[in-house]
Protein backbone atom coordinates (compact mmCIF):
# COMPACT_ATOMS: atom_id res chain seq x y z
CA UNK A 1 0.00 0.00 0.00
CA UNK A 2 1.27 3.34 -0.96
CA UNK A 3 2.01 6.15 1.88
CA UNK A 4 -0.45 7.85 2.44
CA UNK A 5 1.24 11.61 2.18
CA UNK A 6 1.84 10.10 -1.60
CA UNK A 7 -1.45 10.20 -2.32
CA UNK A 8 -2.38 13.97 -2.98
CA UNK A 9 -5.92 14.98 -4.31
CA UNK A 10 -5.73 16.73 -7.71
CA UNK A 11 -8.65 19.13 -8.82
CA UNK A 12 -9.40 20.01 -11.83
CA UNK A 13 -9.68 23.71 -12.02
CA UNK A 14 -11.39 26.13 -14.10
CA UNK A 15 -9.87 27.85 -17.26
CA UNK A 16 -10.13 31.42 -18.74
CA UNK A 17 -11.56 30.57 -21.95
CA UNK A 18 -15.49 30.00 -22.29
CA UNK A 19 -15.78 28.46 -18.46
CA UNK A 20 -19.44 28.35 -17.21
CA UNK A 21 -19.94 29.81 -13.66
CA UNK A 22 -20.71 26.96 -11.46
CA UNK A 23 -23.72 26.94 -9.08
CA UNK A 24 -21.87 24.41 -6.95
CA UNK A 25 -20.23 26.00 -3.44
CA UNK A 26 -17.51 23.93 -1.65
CA UNK A 27 -15.20 24.21 1.33
CA UNK A 28 -12.90 22.11 2.99
CA UNK A 29 -9.24 21.73 2.88
CA UNK A 30 -9.26 19.87 -0.53
CA UNK A 31 -11.63 22.12 -2.08
CA UNK A 32 -10.35 23.56 -5.20
CA UNK A 33 -10.29 27.21 -5.45
CA UNK A 34 -11.62 27.90 -9.02
CA UNK A 35 -13.78 25.73 -10.93
CA UNK A 36 -16.40 25.75 -13.41
CA UNK A 37 -19.71 24.43 -14.30
CA UNK A 38 -18.74 20.23 -15.17
CA UNK A 39 -15.35 20.80 -13.91
CA UNK A 40 -14.53 17.58 -10.96
CA UNK A 41 -14.02 19.34 -7.96
CA UNK A 42 -13.77 16.37 -5.65
CA UNK A 43 -12.25 12.58 -6.51
CA UNK A 44 -10.32 9.78 -5.16
CA UNK A 45 -9.15 6.51 -7.24
CA UNK A 46 -7.74 4.95 -4.01
CA UNK A 47 -4.65 3.84 -5.02
CA UNK A 48 -3.81 4.22 -2.03
CA UNK A 49 -5.90 5.34 1.46
CA UNK A 50 -5.51 9.19 1.63
CA UNK A 51 -5.78 10.69 4.99
CA UNK A 52 -6.26 14.10 3.59
CA UNK A 53 -9.04 13.45 2.22
CA UNK A 54 -10.97 11.06 4.84
CA UNK A 55 -11.53 11.51 8.78
CA UNK A 56 -12.07 8.33 10.02
CA UNK A 57 -15.01 7.45 13.09
CA UNK A 58 -13.24 6.39 16.32
CA UNK A 59 -16.57 5.33 18.59
CA UNK A 60 -18.59 2.79 20.05
CA UNK A 61 -21.45 4.65 19.27
CA UNK A 62 -23.89 2.87 16.70
CA UNK A 63 -25.69 6.20 16.03
CA UNK A 64 -29.42 6.45 16.94
CA UNK A 65 -30.22 3.03 15.54
CA UNK A 66 -27.81 1.69 18.27
CA UNK A 67 -26.02 0.04 15.80
CA UNK A 68 -23.62 -3.37 16.27
CA UNK A 69 -20.07 -1.83 15.38
CA UNK A 70 -17.07 -0.54 16.53
CA UNK A 71 -15.90 1.90 14.41
CA UNK A 72 -11.91 1.99 15.53
CA UNK A 73 -10.46 4.72 13.77
CA UNK A 74 -8.22 3.46 10.76
CA UNK A 75 -7.16 0.08 11.42
CA UNK A 76 -5.67 -1.82 8.63
CA UNK A 77 -7.66 -4.92 9.57
CA UNK A 78 -11.35 -3.21 8.47
CA UNK A 79 -9.83 -0.63 5.68
CA UNK A 80 -7.26 -1.51 2.94
CA UNK A 81 -6.72 0.10 -0.62
CA UNK A 82 -5.95 -2.47 -2.86
CA UNK A 83 -5.69 -2.10 -6.90
CA UNK A 84 -7.39 1.02 -6.47
CA UNK A 85 -10.71 -0.28 -4.82
CA UNK A 86 -11.17 1.06 -0.94
CA UNK A 87 -12.41 -2.09 1.02
CA UNK A 88 -14.23 -2.20 3.67
CA UNK A 89 -13.85 -5.33 5.83
CA UNK A 90 -16.14 -6.33 9.05
CA UNK A 91 -14.24 -8.21 11.63
CA UNK A 92 -15.41 -9.67 14.96
CA UNK A 93 -13.57 -8.17 18.07
CA UNK A 94 -13.69 -11.17 19.66
CA UNK A 95 -11.13 -12.21 16.98
CA UNK A 96 -8.53 -9.31 18.34
CA UNK A 97 -9.69 -9.52 22.20
CA UNK A 98 -11.06 -12.87 22.97
CA UNK A 99 -14.61 -13.62 23.48
CA UNK A 100 -14.64 -12.93 27.23
CA UNK A 101 -13.68 -9.70 26.56
CA UNK A 102 -17.08 -9.02 25.46
CA UNK A 103 -18.95 -9.06 28.65
CA UNK A 104 -16.03 -8.27 30.92
CA UNK A 105 -13.88 -6.23 29.19
CA UNK A 106 -13.89 -2.42 28.77
CA UNK A 107 -12.91 0.30 26.02
CA UNK A 108 -12.04 3.76 26.73
CA UNK A 109 -11.60 6.11 24.05
CA UNK A 110 -9.15 9.24 25.21
CA UNK A 111 -11.82 12.17 24.19
CA UNK A 112 -9.18 13.94 22.41
CA UNK A 113 -9.40 11.04 20.06
CA UNK A 114 -13.46 9.84 20.35
CA UNK A 115 -15.68 11.39 17.35
CA UNK A 116 -19.09 10.48 19.01
CA UNK A 117 -19.73 10.43 22.76
CA UNK A 118 -23.27 9.97 22.56
CA UNK A 119 -24.36 6.43 23.09
CA UNK A 120 -22.06 5.66 25.43
CA UNK A 121 -19.74 5.83 22.02
CA UNK A 122 -16.25 6.97 24.06
CA UNK A 123 -16.52 4.65 26.82
CA UNK A 124 -17.99 1.36 27.83
CA UNK A 125 -17.93 -1.57 30.02
CA UNK A 126 -19.27 -4.86 29.28
CA UNK A 127 -21.56 -7.22 31.11
CA UNK A 128 -23.62 -10.28 30.51
CA UNK A 129 -26.62 -8.36 28.84
CA UNK A 130 -24.84 -5.26 27.58
CA UNK A 131 -21.63 -6.47 25.79
CA UNK A 132 -18.68 -4.14 23.83
CA UNK A 133 -20.09 -4.20 20.47
CA UNK A 134 -19.01 -7.50 18.67
CA UNK A 135 -18.12 -6.38 15.11
CA UNK A 136 -15.51 -3.84 14.03
CA UNK A 137 -15.84 -1.88 10.77
CA UNK A 138 -15.16 1.38 9.40
CA UNK A 139 -16.44 4.86 8.78
CA UNK A 140 -14.99 7.71 6.83
CA UNK A 141 -16.13 10.76 5.70
CA UNK A 142 -14.99 14.33 4.10
CA UNK A 143 -16.09 16.54 7.29
CA UNK A 144 -12.83 18.41 7.17
CA UNK A 145 -11.42 17.86 3.80
CA UNK A 146 -14.27 18.52 1.50
CA UNK A 147 -18.44 19.74 1.69
CA UNK A 148 -20.33 20.85 -1.53
CA UNK A 149 -23.96 22.31 -1.74
CA UNK A 150 -25.39 21.43 -5.44
CA UNK A 151 -23.19 19.39 -8.51
CA UNK A 152 -23.10 15.51 -9.06
CA UNK A 153 -21.78 13.09 -6.80
CA UNK A 154 -21.13 9.56 -8.52
CA UNK A 155 -19.69 6.54 -6.40
CA UNK A 156 -18.97 3.07 -8.05
CA UNK A 157 -19.68 0.58 -5.65
CA UNK A 158 -19.79 -2.93 -4.93
CA UNK A 159 -22.13 -3.51 -2.08
CA UNK A 160 -21.28 -6.54 0.48
CA UNK A 161 -23.47 -9.56 1.40
CA UNK A 162 -24.03 -10.78 4.63
CA UNK A 163 -26.77 -11.25 6.97
CA UNK A 164 -27.57 -8.36 8.92
CA UNK A 165 -24.54 -6.33 7.20
CA UNK A 166 -25.69 -2.84 6.09
CA UNK A 167 -23.59 -0.68 3.86
CA UNK A 168 -24.24 2.98 3.37
CA UNK A 169 -23.01 5.34 1.03
CA UNK A 170 -25.00 9.11 2.56
CA UNK A 171 -24.23 12.57 2.99
CA UNK A 172 -24.62 15.01 5.96
CA UNK A 173 -24.60 18.85 6.89
CA UNK A 174 -21.21 20.16 7.43
CA UNK A 175 -22.95 22.74 9.68
CA UNK A 176 -26.17 22.64 11.29
CA UNK A 177 -27.49 25.83 10.01
CA UNK A 178 -31.69 24.81 10.69
CA UNK A 179 -30.66 22.81 13.82
CA UNK A 180 -29.74 19.17 14.86
CA UNK A 181 -31.38 16.47 13.08
CA UNK A 182 -33.19 16.14 11.02
CA UNK A 183 -33.97 20.14 11.06
CA UNK A 184 -30.88 20.48 8.75
CA UNK A 185 -31.32 17.17 6.78
CA UNK A 186 -29.82 14.14 5.58
CA UNK A 187 -29.12 12.64 2.25
CA UNK A 188 -28.89 8.97 1.73
CA UNK A 189 -27.83 8.42 -1.99
CA UNK A 190 -27.38 4.22 -1.35
CA UNK A 191 -28.25 1.72 1.90
CA UNK A 192 -28.78 -1.61 1.43
CA UNK A 193 -29.34 -5.04 3.74
CA UNK A 194 -26.49 -7.00 3.24
CA UNK A 195 -29.03 -10.32 3.83
CA UNK A 196 -29.12 -12.95 0.51
CA UNK A 197 -32.31 -14.03 1.19
CA UNK A 198 -34.13 -11.45 3.38
CA UNK A 199 -38.36 -10.55 2.15
CA UNK A 200 -41.12 -8.71 3.29
CA UNK A 201 -43.42 -10.37 1.51
CA UNK A 202 -42.82 -11.38 -1.90
CA UNK A 203 -39.89 -8.60 -2.36
CA UNK A 204 -36.76 -9.49 -2.07
CA UNK A 205 -35.54 -6.37 0.73
CA UNK A 206 -31.73 -7.46 0.66
CA UNK A 207 -29.01 -7.61 -1.73
CA UNK A 208 -31.50 -7.44 -4.68
CA UNK A 209 -32.98 -3.95 -3.47
CA UNK A 210 -31.33 -0.61 -2.93
CA UNK A 211 -32.66 2.67 -1.32
CA UNK A 212 -32.25 6.25 -1.46
CA UNK A 213 -33.84 8.43 1.19
CA UNK A 214 -34.33 12.09 2.17
CA UNK A 215 -34.61 12.60 6.05
CA UNK A 216 -35.95 16.47 7.03
CA UNK A 217 -38.15 17.98 9.83
CA UNK A 218 -38.66 19.78 12.66
CA UNK A 219 -37.48 16.75 15.00
CA UNK A 220 -36.92 13.39 15.25
CA UNK A 221 -40.60 12.23 15.42
CA UNK A 222 -41.73 14.94 13.06
CA UNK A 223 -39.40 13.24 9.57
CA UNK A 224 -41.21 13.39 6.26
CA UNK A 225 -38.80 10.66 4.72
CA UNK A 226 -41.72 8.22 3.55
CA UNK A 227 -42.44 11.30 0.94
CA UNK A 228 -38.19 11.47 -0.63
CA UNK A 229 -37.90 7.41 -0.60
CA UNK A 230 -37.38 5.24 -4.02
CA UNK A 231 -35.84 1.97 -4.28
CA UNK A 232 -34.78 -0.01 -6.93
CA UNK A 233 -34.76 -4.02 -7.03
CA UNK A 234 -32.19 -5.71 -9.13
CA UNK A 235 -31.30 -9.55 -10.09
CA UNK A 236 -28.86 -10.59 -9.01
CA UNK A 237 -27.97 -7.88 -6.59
CA UNK A 238 -26.31 -4.94 -5.99
CA UNK A 239 -23.14 -7.75 -4.66
CA UNK A 240 -23.08 -8.63 -7.80
CA UNK A 241 -20.69 -6.72 -9.74
CA UNK A 242 -19.73 -2.77 -9.67
CA UNK A 243 -22.50 -0.32 -9.90
CA UNK A 244 -22.17 3.40 -10.49
CA UNK A 245 -24.65 5.21 -7.83
CA UNK A 246 -24.86 8.84 -8.79
CA UNK A 247 -26.69 11.75 -6.91
CA UNK A 248 -27.87 14.89 -8.76
CA UNK A 249 -28.19 17.56 -6.94
CA UNK A 250 -29.60 20.94 -8.74
CA UNK A 251 -31.40 24.23 -6.84
CA UNK A 252 -34.76 23.03 -7.36
CA UNK A 253 -34.71 19.11 -7.38
CA UNK A 254 -32.34 16.23 -6.37
CA UNK A 255 -32.41 13.24 -8.56
CA UNK A 256 -31.00 9.45 -7.42
CA UNK A 257 -30.06 7.07 -10.45
CA UNK A 258 -28.68 3.51 -9.85
CA UNK A 259 -26.63 2.83 -13.35
CA UNK A 260 -28.34 5.76 -15.02
CA UNK A 261 -31.52 5.03 -14.10
CA UNK A 262 -33.48 7.37 -11.98
CA UNK A 263 -35.03 5.64 -8.88
CA UNK A 264 -36.53 9.00 -7.09
CA UNK A 265 -36.80 12.60 -7.94
CA UNK A 266 -37.51 14.54 -5.41
CA UNK A 267 -38.69 18.13 -6.45
CA UNK A 268 -38.47 21.09 -4.18
CA UNK A 269 -42.33 22.53 -5.17
CA UNK A 270 -43.67 24.45 -2.44
CA UNK A 271 -40.60 23.57 0.19
CA UNK A 272 -40.09 20.82 2.39
CA UNK A 273 -42.53 22.08 4.92
CA UNK A 274 -45.27 21.61 2.61
CA UNK A 275 -43.66 18.01 1.74
CA UNK A 276 -43.90 16.56 5.06
CA UNK A 277 -47.26 18.46 6.03
CA UNK A 278 -45.54 19.60 8.91
CA UNK A 279 -48.72 22.56 9.41
CA UNK A 280 -50.05 20.64 12.16
CA UNK A 281 -46.96 19.23 14.20
CA UNK A 282 -46.78 22.07 16.74
CA UNK A 283 -43.53 23.12 15.42
CA UNK A 284 -42.12 26.15 13.93
CA UNK A 285 -40.59 25.99 10.42
CA UNK A 286 -37.22 26.13 10.75
CA UNK A 287 -36.71 26.67 6.68
CA UNK A 288 -38.15 30.24 6.58
CA UNK A 289 -35.17 31.46 6.00
CA UNK A 290 -33.76 29.15 2.96
CA UNK A 291 -34.43 28.69 -0.32
CA UNK A 292 -37.00 26.64 -1.59
CA UNK A 293 -34.62 23.59 -1.45
CA UNK A 294 -34.15 24.59 2.44
CA UNK A 295 -32.90 22.37 4.46
CA UNK A 296 -30.68 20.68 1.15
CA UNK A 297 -29.64 24.43 0.23
CA UNK A 298 -26.45 24.02 2.32
CA UNK A 299 -22.94 22.34 2.41
CA UNK A 300 -22.97 18.85 3.29
CA UNK A 301 -20.08 16.37 2.84
CA UNK A 302 -19.56 12.46 1.76
CA UNK A 303 -19.51 9.38 4.22
CA UNK A 304 -19.29 5.68 3.50
CA UNK A 305 -19.86 2.83 6.06
CA UNK A 306 -20.30 -0.52 6.32
CA UNK A 307 -22.38 -0.58 9.56
CA UNK A 308 -24.04 -3.81 11.20
CA UNK A 309 -27.47 -4.97 12.66
CA UNK A 310 -28.90 -2.12 15.01
CA UNK A 311 -32.36 -1.80 16.27
CA UNK A 312 -34.15 0.33 13.04
CA UNK A 313 -33.02 -0.61 9.48
CA UNK A 314 -34.13 -4.48 10.20
CA UNK A 315 -37.87 -4.02 10.81
CA UNK A 316 -38.71 -7.36 12.96
CA UNK A 317 -41.89 -8.56 10.87
CA UNK A 318 -39.00 -9.34 7.85
CA UNK A 319 -38.49 -13.14 6.86
CA UNK A 320 -34.71 -14.00 6.65
CA UNK A 321 -35.06 -17.29 4.52
CA UNK A 322 -31.28 -18.24 5.42
CA UNK A 323 -32.12 -18.16 9.24
CA UNK A 324 -34.50 -16.02 11.91
CA UNK A 325 -33.47 -12.96 13.29
CA UNK A 326 -31.75 -13.28 16.34
CA UNK A 327 -32.39 -10.38 18.38
CA UNK A 328 -36.13 -8.42 18.56
CA UNK A 329 -35.65 -4.05 18.03
CA UNK A 330 -37.27 -3.55 21.03
CA UNK A 331 -35.08 -5.65 23.42
CA UNK A 332 -32.66 -4.10 25.59
CA UNK A 333 -30.41 -6.95 25.18
CA UNK A 334 -29.96 -6.67 21.18
CA UNK A 335 -26.34 -6.22 21.00
CA UNK A 336 -26.21 -9.63 23.33
CA UNK A 337 -29.10 -11.57 21.59
CA UNK A 338 -27.34 -10.64 18.00
CA UNK A 339 -24.14 -12.27 19.14
CA UNK A 340 -25.90 -15.36 20.62
CA UNK A 341 -27.04 -16.06 16.91
CA UNK A 342 -23.74 -15.47 15.69
CA UNK A 343 -23.95 -19.30 14.47
CA UNK A 344 -26.83 -18.49 11.97
CA UNK A 345 -25.10 -15.08 10.34
CA UNK A 346 -21.75 -15.39 10.46
CA UNK A 347 -21.43 -18.14 7.70
CA UNK A 348 -23.07 -16.14 5.53
CA UNK A 349 -20.68 -13.56 5.33
CA UNK A 350 -18.19 -16.23 3.30
CA UNK A 351 -15.35 -14.64 5.06
CA UNK A 352 -13.01 -16.73 3.42
CA UNK A 353 -13.73 -14.45 0.30
CA UNK A 354 -14.70 -10.46 -0.08
CA UNK A 355 -18.01 -11.34 -0.36
CA UNK A 356 -18.68 -9.16 2.77
CA UNK A 357 -16.66 -6.14 1.73
CA UNK A 358 -18.26 -2.88 0.75
CA UNK A 359 -15.67 -1.77 -2.23
CA UNK A 360 -15.62 1.36 -3.66
CA UNK A 361 -14.20 1.54 -6.72
CA UNK A 362 -13.82 5.90 -7.24
CA UNK A 363 -15.95 9.03 -5.78
CA UNK A 364 -16.03 11.95 -7.83
CA UNK A 365 -17.94 14.96 -7.52
CA UNK A 366 -18.82 17.30 -10.32
CA UNK A 367 -19.41 20.93 -10.40
CA UNK A 368 -22.94 21.81 -11.40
Amino acid sequence: MKSAVLCVLICAVGISNGCVPSLTKVSGTAAPRTYCSGDIIFQDEFNCINSQNWFFENTLAGGGNWEFQWYPGFDPENLRAEDGVLKFVPTLTSERFGEAFLTQGRVAIPPDQCTQADWYGCDRTGNDNNIINPARSIRVDTRESFGFVYGELEIRAKMPAGDWLWPALWLMPMHNVYGGWPRSGEIDLMEMRGNRNLFDGATNVGVEQGGSTMHFGPNWNHNGWPTAHGTRNIQPGYNSGFHNFTLRWEPTRITFLFDGDVVNTVEAGTGFWDRGNFQNSGFANPWTRGTVLAPFDQEFYIIMNLAVGGVNFFPDHFVNRDGPKPWNNGSPTALRDFWRGRSSWEPTWNRDTEDSFMQIDYVRVRAL
